[in-house]
């Protein structure tokens, strides 16, 4: 049993099938993993024991029936604090909803369960999911399962924090800027911001009512192994008749994929962008020697339109001086504003309505050049974040605000996997990340399951 908490969802659903394991039990080595680690984690912050138990009995009387509700029948899983769950406190890491309790599921919570999941618990998050750090004014911080005196990174902290320990088979993260990718890339896990316009946002706390910025967020799932995003893709994407963004796009297989048909651009680092570290090079490296192995072609370029990503990011970012957050914790009836979220709102520098305009003309514009660098190529590798998982509070020194390589594909809106590829000096994970053409996950999931097989993927924490 301690094995297969480490397993694949996928493979965990197989045995349950199987009858190698009943779910009752697999729900209870999990429980039990999450009391283990989670008082020096702080990755889980509310528990449906007894709830999760109730339906795995449930499960496994199904299968003695003969009859499954789908291929994640009796798995295990945790959700981030973001997204609403029927009966379970839901705070979006705000304190004007500490007693939440939503009275139906978010759009992939029900999508997950309706596919057999068994939902344990919540996972942390900053506060309304804004920060690139995991810490908020009720739950408190998250610390990462290679180095508690680090983050597992934000927003999605929690989620990468307790499926890396073996506590969770699976998660969904939200990521406006990174906020699945990094801490995938921290805490040496999987993860995939789909498309814009794949996942439905009902249900999250930041919906699909964003106006200018409403494709920047994107709701995807996280696991130890490449094989389980491509499997929870497929049951959450697709219309909801609510998200007004979701396009009825087909999903490709990534076993289908031809590897050696890709062409394949990388680079190991930005102007503008932080310095990367000498060993997330090397990782993006080792990578693509892996890949030249398969790939039709495969050379060093830059997009030259990345170099505009800070001043893009500085002047959409905050146009509106934070007025739509302030909605946001006006709704939530929040009063008392984490000191995380508050250091936003001293940064976002308003502007008039012409200078905005201007702004989203230079993003089309952006989007355009971005389009037209991928004319050439099939698939983007690059780093994931400038270094390794940093220490608490040191995400938002000065020197370190233009980190991420993450947040560039954001305002593409195109697909983007991150996949453990090395380790630091430190013994910290090292994530590479695979950006695709738009709607081409399954090419992005390809290259990372390959690149997961040839240099390793996942690996045991120490916690």
């Amino acid at each position: 049993m301690p094995d297969l908490i480490y397993s694949s969802a996928k493979a965990i659903a197989q045995a349950i099938q199987d009858r190698e394991v009943s779910a009752v039990e697999i729900v209870e080595a999990h429980l039990a993993r999450i009391e283990e680690v989670n008082d020096r984690l702080n990755a889980v912050v509310q528990l449906c024991a007894e709830r999760a138990l109730e339906e795995a009995r449930e499960a496994d009387d199904a299968l003695a029936r003969g009859e499954s509700k789908g291929s994640l029948h009796g798995v295990p899983i945790t959700l981030k604090d973001s997204l609403d769950t029927e009966g379970v406190v839901t705070t979006g890491g705000t304190s004007g909803r500490t007693g939440f309790v939503p009275d139906s599921d978010a759009t992939v919570t029900a999508r997950l369960r309706g596919a057999g999941a068994i939902l344990l618990g919540k996972t942390n998050t900053p506060e309304l999911t804004m920060a690139g750090e995991t810490d908020n004014l009720v739950y408190g911080r998250t610390n990462n399962p290679f180095d508690l005196d680090r983050t597992p990174g934000g927003s999605s902290g929690g989620a990468a924090a307790i499926v890396c320990a073996g506590g969770s088979a699976l998660d969904i993260g939200s990521d406006t800027g990174g906020s699945i990718r990094m801490p995938a890339h921290y805490s040496g896990i999987a993860g995939i911001k789909p498309n814009s316009g794949r996942v439905p946002r009902t249900g999250h706390i930041i919906e699909y009512t964003m106006g200018a910025t409403d494709a920047y967020t994107q709701n995807g799932p996280m696991a130890r192994f490449v094989e389980d995003l491509a499997l929870t893709l497929s049951i959450i994407s697709g219309p909801d008749w609510r998200d007004p963004a979701i396009v009825p796009m087909p999903l490709g297989d990534p076993a289908d994929v031809d590897l050696g048909a890709l062409r394949i651009a990388f680079h190991t680092s930005v102007e503008g962008f932080n310095e990367p570290t000498q060993e997330t090079k090397d990782t993006v490296l080792a990578a693509v020697r892996a890949l030249s192995d398969v790939a039709a072609s495969i050379e060093e370029d830059t997009p030259a339109a990345l170099s505009r990503v800070p001043d893009l990011t500085r002047r959409i970012g905050g146009a509106d001086g934070r007025a739509g957050t302030r909605r946001l914790l006006d709704k939530a009836g929040t009063t008392e504003i984490s000191p995380i979220l508050l250091s936003r709102f001293d940064e976002a520098e308003p502007l008039p309505t012409a200078e905005l305009t201007r702004a989203l003309e230079d993003l089309d514009q952006y989007r355009s050049d971005m389009l037209g660098f991928m004319r050439g190529c099939d698939v983007i590798v690059s780093p994931t974040t400038a270094f390794p998982a940093p220490a608490h509070g040191d995400t938002f020194k000065e020197e370190n605000r233009s980190a991420s390589f993450t947040g560039p594909y954001n305002l593409t809106g195109w697909p983007g996997t991150v996949v453990r590829c090395g380790t630091s000096p430190e013994g910290l994970p090292i994530g590479v990340q695979i950006v695709a053409r738009p709607w081409r996950e399954d090419v992005s999931l390809a290259v990372a399951a390959f690149l997961e097989s040839a240099l390793g993927g996942w690996r045991k924490p120490p916690i």
